[in-house]
């Protein structure tokens, strides 16, 4: 499974083993892009998108892009906030299809 991140969540990457392969927005070079040309860039391309974004699915027609979104819900981007959504989206990854957006909170 691979993933890209968006930026928000990069200092997450070093405790999330069970992610599998992810790749940062950064990493990419495409955090200049706005959210519908990041979806059309990684679709295809990547198994699933995950991002702090909690708006993307109100901007976004997400069942024409093949990737599927997860939304990180937690009081602040900061690792310590996210770690808690790791085992969630760890169990998520194995079931969430194509043009879905699911979002995962503590």
């Amino acid at each position: 499974m691979t993933s890209p991140h968006s930026h928000p969540t990069e200092n997450s990457l070093p405790i999330c083993p069970g992610l599998g392969e992810v790749h940062t927005v950064r990493q990419m070079e495409w955090s200049s892009l706005k959210n519908g040309e990041l979806l059309e860039r990684a679709s295809g391309r990547f198994d699933v998108m995950l991002t702090a974004d909690q708006n993307l699915e109100h901007q976004q027609n997400l069942a024409r892009f093949n990737i599927a979104v997860i939304v990180l819900v937690a009081t602040n981007n900061r690792i310590e906030s996210l770690r808690p959504l790791v085992p969630p989206v760890e169990k998520l990854l194995k079931e969430i299809k194509a043009g879905t957006l699911r979002r995962v909170s503590a």
